[in-house]
């Protein structure tokens, strides 16, 4: 008489380790959750720097409208995307919160 196997015995075996230490029926979503820190670090960062770059072009467009324009329409880009990143920042901790997923990652 075969041994039917049980529903962990099955998960263990499907689904593969990874060097994360990260397995089970959450993986993707632990995945997300450790890899979502850097990027929206390095987002914070490249949107910083767009700014700096926007308010230097500004100051040295020397009175000219078109320099002027352009840099300030990139510096209410760079705003707006910073505004939009914190917003995502915490749609996505309180959904990850939600799911009970990487609490303590944030």
């Amino acid at each position: 008489m075969q041994k039917l196997a049980s529903l962990s015995n099955i998960e263990a075996n499907a689904i593969p380790e990874f060097k994360f230490g990260i397995s089970g029926p959450q993986m993707p979503g632990r995945v997300l959750a450790a890899i979502l820190p850097y990027l929206f670090g390095i987002a914070g960062i490249v949107l910083v720097f767009m700014l700096i770059s926007a308010g230097f072009k500004l100051m040295t467009s020397a009175g000219d409208p078109k320099a002027m324009q352009a840099a300030q329409s990139k510096i209410t880009t760079s705003v707006l995307g910073i505004v939009i990143m914190f917003v995502s920042f915490w749609i996505v901790k309180i959904i990850l919160q939600f799911f009970g997923i990487g609490l303590t990652l944030f």
